[in-house]
């Protein structure tokens, strides 16, 4: 049987694309500074050849590297998690998601408010998760309005403490303005419920309730493909939300990349599914947008000292496809996603071992997937292998 591990880490840029500028993001090279600032050290990564892909302060390129290696080009409108997996699934979008850098239209807030029983909200504005919530959870405590903010993402984000709405209630909330709010011109790419618990000055968000309700995609892409095919999908970590649970057999939630790297050991070693889509998020949620470029290192040094035994369970029937969706460069005080090209190293035992350069569009690991099934020429463009 083969199978496939496809590995997002959240977040993973290699520097700034050519229409960066368009969205303030020119100076932007997440694992560039990352690497310049800290001097972390990759020695797995390193064989696999991403100091080969671009030049790296810490991390020099290999002479013989053990998996091809080269970055991707974003082709749809946008720098968010859900454009950039959908994109490696095989959906390019032509139209960004839309965003809100003035906050949501009046008219969008005031039917919120009239479906959850609510005078107002608070913030409404592009805003921080660590800050708005220390910004506004006494208000939020005193008022009971909730929380709601936005970011340079096409996001509409609702946080409430625990001790003042319920976790099913915001849940609730969420799942409303997800399927009946914000529709047609108002569809953003995703509906966020921000948890969070503690006192005054002491404010924290519970990452490991967080809830993203994503649009639904627009067509088929690679996960519906394979299960249309009998192959059983899993996902791990984010992934099924970012799809609205749509190509999944098995969802695997975490907490964070520890648990991820075991649940996807533990997968492999269970030889059930024949797709294994997990999406490592520290390095995003918490250290890019935190301007944390040491916790940032950390994280890729967990995930690069887990690849030896992620690798132990493949097979010589098996592909291991690492790759990012986006950029989080925590060195350029910008607290948002960065348009960048991501890396992507492709490990399969004794196959032949490509300089990949520069390839247009993350949909090539769909169609890089669907070829190594022994599907090809399905989602168009160029496969990796």
């Amino acid at each position: 049987m083969k199978r496939v591990v496809l590995l997002v880490i959240d977040g993973w840029g290699v520097g700034a694309q050519e229409d960066a500028e368009k969205y303030g993001d020119q100076s932007a090279h997440t694992m560039g500074h990352v690497s310049e600032i800290t001097m972390l050290k990759l020695p797995n990564f390193q064989k696999m050849g991403l100091g080969n892909i671009v030049k790296l302060a810490s991390i020099p390129p290999e002479s013989a590297p053990i998996a091809s290696h080269g970055k991707l080009r974003e082709l749809s409108c946008g720098k968010d998690s859900t454009t950039g997996h959908w994109e490696l699934s095989g959906i390019v979008l032509e139209k960004a998601f839309p965003t809100y850098p003035n906050g949501f239209p009046t008219e969008l807030i005031q039917s919120f408010c009239q479906e959850i029983g609510k005078a107002n909200v608070l913030c409404n504005a592009p805003y921080s998760g660590t800050n708005v919530i220390a910004d506004y959870g006494n208000e939020h405590i005193l008022t009971g309005l909730p929380i709601v903010y936005t970011s340079a993402d096409s996001v509409f984000q609702i946080a409430t403490h625990v001790d003042i709405v319920p976790i099913e209630t915001l849940f609730k909330w969420c799942e409303w303005s997800r399927h009946r709010l914000l529709k047609g011109e108002y569809e953003v790419g995703r509906v966020i419920a921000r948890p969070f618990k503690g006192e005054a000055s002491n404010f924290q968000r519970i990452s490991h309730k967080r809830h993203d309700w994503s649009a639904a995609p627009p067509k088929n892409h690679l996960f519906k493909e394979l299960q249309k095919r009998g192959h059983k999908t899993a996902s791990i970590g984010k992934v099924a939300d970012l799809f609205n649970g749509e190509g999944f057999d098995y969802s695997y939630p975490t907490k964070g990349n520890t648990e991820g790297i075991e649940r996807l050991i533990e997968r492999l070693k269970a030889k059930e599914e024949d797709l294994l889509f997990i999406n490592l998020i520290d390095t995003d949620q918490l250290f890019g947008h935190r301007l944390d470029p040491v916790g940032y290192s950390e994280a890729l040094i967990e995930i690069d000292s887990a690849l030896p035994a992620i690798m132990d369970e493949l097979t010589s029937e098996d592909v291991l496809i690492i790759t990012g969706d986006h950029g989080n460069d925590p060195c350029i005080q910008n607290a948002d996603h960065t348009r960048e090209f991501v890396p992507v190293l492709v490990y399969r035992e004794q196959a032949p071992i490509k300089d990949l350069g520069v390839r247009d569009g993350f949909n090539q690991v769909s169609v890089s997937i669907m070829d190594f099934l022994g599907y090809p020429k399905t989602f168009g463009s160029e496969s990796l292998l």
